[in-house]
């Protein structure tokens, strides 16, 4: 017997939730890419054609650390019962890797390759010293696209049981 027949046939469906979420990040974190790319050198120091290879560059990535750290999450604290249940750990836990690792990597591109740099104009967290939109998208895109993943309203998570 499926989960769906176990829980309702409105329910979602964990492939379909997985697969939406992975579609709605892909777009959510090109537009974001797309949006910040000004905060970077590469703005005013790259060609028109390096800067759409660094776009698309970091949404592969963006896609690839976004599966990754939803997958991990399941792995760690989803259960057979997800996505009917235990929703919102699965979420804080994705988006807490998500930033943990935005953290790792703006440190090791930045400070360790020099492989990009953050224009004057970019927001740094100072304890972390990181740029602020970074960790924004780390915490924004993932919640946003869960949501709509779930296809849950506004608030939802709050109230959902086995949460």
């Amino acid at each position: 017997m499926t989960s769906a027949v176990i829980h309702g046939a409105s329910a979602p469906d964990w492939l379909l939730v997985l697969r939406r979420y992975v579609l709605f990040s892909a777009v959510a974190h090109l537009s974001w890419e797309i949006g910040h790319i000004p905060l970077y050198t590469i703005w005013l120091e790259g060609t028109w054609g390096e800067i759409a290879f660094a776009i698309l560059h970091c949404t592969g990535g963006d896609i690839l650390i976004a599966m990754s750290t939803m997958l991990l999450s399941l792995f760690l604290v989803g259960d057979a019962t997800w996505p009917f249940e235990r929703v919102r750990r699965v979420l804080i836990v994705a988006v807490a890797f998500g930033v943990a690792y935005t953290v790792f990597s703006e440190w090791l591109n930045i400070v360790v390759r020099a492989a990009w740099a953050y224009r004057e104009i970019m927001p740094v967290v100072p304890i972390l010293d990181a740029g602020l939109t970074p960790l924004l998208q780390w915490v924004i895109v993932p919640t946003v696209a869960y949501l709509a993943a779930l296809r849950l309203p506004r608030g939802a998570l709050g109230v959902r049981p086995g949460a």
